[in-house]
């Protein structure tokens, strides 16, 4: 069976959230355990979602301090497109766990 795509697929992810939150990528070693990532991607991905939810909320209530609409904006967009990425990868391994189970042996 040939990992490769999932693999790809994952480092994107992490990337991609990554980005979102505006933390470094992290490398993925060669060996790295497919739950840990996936666990790590949902992490930083509802981090992200709970950043920019904070940032409304103090947008809102009128505690942003120096913060302009602008960087609300940004970042809600951030943890939209983080999350809708996520949403995608969860897809794409439904439907592969789909086409193994449904494979004659």
């Amino acid at each position: 069976m040939d990992l490769s795509g999932i693999d790809a697929m994952l480092s994107q992810l992490q990337a991609a959230s990554s980005a979102a939150s505006g933390k470094a990528p992290e490398p993925a070693a060669s060996g790295t355990d497919f739950a840990s990532v996936l666990k790590n991607s949902i992490g930083q991905v509802n981090a992200a979602q709970q950043d920019s939810e904070k940032m409304a909320k103090a947008m809102e209530t009128g505690a942003a301090g120096n913060t302009n609409l602008s960087d609300v904006m940004l970042s809600v967009q951030k943890a939209n497109l983080s999350f809708q990425e996520m949403v995608q990868v969860r897809n794409k391994l439904v439907t592969a766990y789909n086409d193994i189970m449904n494979m004659s042996v």
